[in-house]
């Protein structure tokens, strides 16, 4: 499973980043790409979430 963080967003007051999470699905096989803003500090729990 490939996992990688894209960007990091700046806001006014906030920083934010884009991560993106390949995952399989459970029916087709197939991969799907599921993305999410998030504080640095969530990413890493981020990604580990099944």
């Amino acid at each position: 499973m490939a996992k990688k963080t894209v960007a990091t967003l700046q806001t006014a007051s906030k920083r934010l980043t884009k991560a993106i999470k390949m995952v399989k699905s459970p029916k087709t096989g197939a991969y799907t790409f599921q993305e999410a803003i998030m504080t640095p500090e969530e990413v890493d729990s981020y990604l580990k979430k099944n």
